[in-house]
């Protein structure tokens, strides 16, 4: 990450609409009924339904999704008490990283006031407006004393960030570690430098864990927190120890496991050199280090390091737990955030790291495979899968600990619904996951030498879509499964140009011959084509020995799509294909065709590439909607192409009665339903909600469906191919792991209907 200037940060915050944050409505609000219904007269009735009902503001209003950032700017990111004001970029901050992470809505509260009960009673005060409050940047001791009265008297969560959330992740962390060098929890000694809000919560929850507290030397700056020591408060007193240590420098020596939260440069090469073997160091001074990355590395090889710094290994980032936290805590509508809550968010975060990493998390960090190992023991803060792993955690304990007043009962439903209010995964993708998952099919994978190809064959063996089989050389295949530590042990791999298949080359060939005899392909040809993997792999399944195929990551789309047709030929009496591409958008998904094959179809070809994209959007369980779109709206405009579809549009309705299709229209037309009928109420289309679109031409397919790629910022699935014989789908080049099993999965549904 380049280094942020001055004027890069002062930018940011002050360009177009100044700060962060803005209110956004969740209603209708286009007409005077809207109006009339959000505010007078509407809105008496829900206040009068939470008068007789107090609970049922979380039915009425946006308390059950909104969390107040509180906090009066004495102890802000490093900077100190710089008051409540001037400390309000911060809390917008942690409002926005709420928003996306969790979609949890935030108000920044910033109160000027030092005096903690004045601070208290203003929190009390306007808590009723919330689900949840987050404490932030409130120097200790305060601190503790503001959350722990603040937790007693009010019936909604309450947290305390600074606190919690590093002793959360650290702990998560802390456990990874000791899986690696094996070391026992309760034979930890641990050295805490730091006795602020922060370290007090790691030290507490790490004793919670096990470390026994007999075992924890804690330093403020004086010193050790030893009996020696006189003026402490009483929160430095409850870790008071019993040793002969007063330095840092003696505190360390025969130590397992360090904890900074303090100030830069204090530990020394030296002192990590006394500590016991495979020594864990935590330094997390902000923004630099207790000792360098680079100075930790040098001096112990055997060394698990981590700090706060994102462009280091192992960041202790408080962003993998807060926002995840208070969407579980506010999903049951807890009273609290208790200690097994917290745990319970320790040992998601703990189990997350060790199992495989989605592509997209390795892409945002610019890195080949990350795994479980010492320069990954917590995961990364981009990871999309923590608010359904952390939440539901969070929310079984709330329920499980009596603090949850509402229950879930199907976790399963629960944390799709996360993944959907994220963005993480839609609907028709899963549905086709799913339909893939019972029952799985022999899949075939021709260009297999490949790290992305791979890291999806894992993933889809893991969520049990298919049944892969890998076409290419052997040995180098293997060689790529070990190198990027790939769990894919006893995975079928046949190369096809080996001696071993030398016999099914020729029973293969020998078909393919007879097909393709007479349009100018000899024995030897087809021998020929029996070495490449595409054409083989096509072989596989026509020949039944495989159930369906995918290609295409590095090759041209032309390239496999022709030898497709030579071998699987069409399973329509004009033998034509079409290409469709699924739309993802907020509205829904919409199909294009063609998007891939025909560069200026004919009214017979918009006739059948419109039968089979209906028939493959019913295979979805959607009721098709088509429109053949142009430039012109029912015969209005003489031209080429729009006389196509408008012939098209005949012929359907003729041939196809019970499809509902028609145009030929405009697009604007086909997507606003209120439009359309006030200026064709005649359309066949009627009242529904047009979800297919069938183009005049390739060209303006796919133009349109990039178009909503890139600036529409749609998800796009495909190209799905239409009308070929046999189970035979091609990928676009380049296509990352998420779109090749996507993909996958919808060969196997695919294979499966045809099956």
């Amino acid at each position: 990450m380049s280094k942020i200037t001055r004027e890069d940060a002062l930018n940011y915050h002050s360009s177009g609409r100044p700060g962060k944050i803005e209110v956004v409505p969740t209603k209708p609000h286009s007409s005077q009924r809207d109006l009339a219904l959000a505010y007078s007269p509407g809105v008496a009735d829900p206040c009068l339904a939470i008068k007789d009902n107090p609970e049922d503001a979380y039915k009425y209003t946006a308390k059950g999704n909104l969390v107040a950032v509180m906090s009066n700017g004495t102890a802000v990111l490093g900077l100190g008490d710089i008051g409540a004001l001037e400390g309000k970029p911060v809390m917008e901050g942690k409002g926005l990283l709420f928003k996306i992470f969790a979609d949890v809505d935030v108000f920044d509260i910033e109160i000027d006031r030092k005096d903690i009960d004045r601070f208290i009673e203003v929190a009390k005060a306007i808590a009723p407006t919330f689900g949840g409050i987050n404490l932030e940047d409130i120097k200790a001791p305060e601190c503790f004393e503001i959350e722990t009265r603040l937790k007693a008297e009010l019936d909604i969560p309450v947290f305390h960030d600074d606190q919690h959330g590093t002793a959360i992740i650290s702990s998560a962390g802390l456990l990874n570690a000791l899986e690696l060098v094996d070391k026992k929890i309760d034979q930890l000694k641990v050295v805490v430098n730091g006795a602020g809000a922060s370290a007090s919560s790691c030290a507490k929850l790490y004793i919670s864990l096990g470390v026994k507290a007999k075992n924890i030397i804690m330093l403020d700056s004086k010193g050790v927190l030893n009996t020696r020591r006189e003026g402490l408060n009483k929160y430095k007193k409850d870790f008071v120890q019993e040793t002969d240590a007063n330095t840092l420098e003696e505190a360390m020596k025969g130590a397992d496991v360090f904890l900074g939260l303090s100030v830069a440069d204090v530990l020394t090469p030296e002192m990590l050199k006394t500590m016991k073997r495979d020594p864990i160091v935590f330094a997390m001074a902000n923004p630099n280090p207790e000792i360098s990355y680079e100075k930790a590395i040098a001096a112990r090889e055997d060394i698990i390091f981590a700090t706060g710094r994102s462009d280091y290994p192992n960041q202790i980032n408080n962003v993998l737990g807060f926002p995840f936290i208070f969407r579980g805590a506010l999903d049951v509508r807890a009273t609290s955030i208790n200690e097994e809550m917290k745990i319970a968010a320790v040992n998601a975060i703990a189990s997350l790291t060790k199992t495989d990493v989605p592509e997209v998390v390795n892409k945002a960090y610019k890195v080949e495979n990350l795994h479980f190992g010492r320069d990954y023991i917590i995961p990364k803060p981009l990871d999309p899968r923590l608010i359904y792993h952390v939440a539901p955690a969070v929310a079984k304990a709330a329920m499980e600990t009596g603090v949850a007043k509402t229950s879930i009962e199907d976790w399963e439903a629960y944390k799709e619904s996360l993944k959907e209010r994220m963005g993480i995964e839609n609907r028709l993708i899963h549905e086709v996951r799913l339909k893939a998952q019972q029952n799985p099919k022999r899949l075939v994978f021709s260009e297999a030498a490949n790290f992305k190809m791979l890291k999806a064959v894992q993933t889809i063996i893991q969520e049990k879509i298919a049944n892969p089989v890998l076409l290419g050389d052997k040995p180098l295949i293997e060689q790529m499964i070990s190198e990027f530590h790939l769990d894919l042990n006893g995975i079928e791999i046949l190369d096809q140009t080996s001696p071993d298949m030398k016999a099914t080359r020729e029973k293969y060939a020998q078909k393919l011959y007879k097909t393709r005899q007479r349009k100018g392909m000899t024995y030897v040809d087809a021998l020929k084509q029996m070495r490449l993997a595409n054409q083989f792999g096509m072989m596989m399944v026509t020949e039944g020995d495989a159930d369906a195929f995918l290609s295409g990551f590095s090759s041209k789309y032309a390239d496999v799509i022709k030898p497709a047709i030579q071998i699987a030929g069409s399973n329509n009496p004009q033998n034509h294909i079409a290409g469709m591409y699924i739309v993802h958008t907020k509205k829904g998904p919409y199909f294009f065709a063609d998007t891939t094959v025909n560069v200026q179809p004919g009214p017979r070809t918009l006739v059948d590439t419109t039968v089979m994209i209906a028939e493959q959007v019913s295979h979805f369980n959607i009721e098709p909607v088509i429109a053949l779109v142009s430039y012109s709206n029912f015969g209005a405009i003489k031209g080429a192409s729009a006389n196509r579809s408008r012939e098209a549009v005949d012929i359907l309705h003729r041939e196809h009665p019970d499809l509902i299709v028609d145009g030929e229209m405009q697009m604007n037309y086909a997507l606003n339903t209120e439009l359309r009928k006030q200026k064709f109420p005649f359309s066949k289309l009627g009242d529904k909600k047009v979800n297919t679109i069938v183009f005049p031409n390739l060209s303006s397919g796919n133009i349109a469906y990039k178009m909503m790629q890139e600036i529409g910022g749609s998800e796009v699935n495909g190209p799905i191919l239409l009308g070929l014989g046999k189970p035979i789908h091609i990928l676009q080049m380049e296509s990352d792991v998420r779109e090749i099993v996507d993909m996958a999965a919808f060969a196997v549904v695919d294979a499966q209907f045809r099956g």
